[in-house]
């Protein structure tokens, strides 16, 4: 399978011979991003068990939530447009 995260913050650039070429993220990068989004996943499955078993929201593990959702779209926009 091929690394989709790597694909969308690979840039593409045209230079002045309309020559088109790719320049890929660094890992690091590539890394942090899996990271966040591993840790956004947890956060969804402990906010569903809390609602499941206590029946009641958390607002703190919403607000990180919600807070790594706008980094990850962040980047991932933000590298494309570079």
């Amino acid at each position: 399978m091929t690394d989709w995260i790597k694909r969308a913050l690979t840039r593409k650039t045209t230079d002045k011979t309309a020559a088109q070429a790719e320049v890929a993220p660094s890992e690091r990068l590539v890394l942090g991003v899996k990271f966040a989004i591993a840790l956004t996943f947890s956060l969804t499955v402990l906010e569903i068990a809390h609602l499941a078993l206590l029946g009641t929201w958390n607002s703190e593990v919403f607000a990180a939530i919600t807070g790594l959702a706008g980094t990850i779209t962040g980047i991932l926009i933000s590298q494309k447009t570079e």
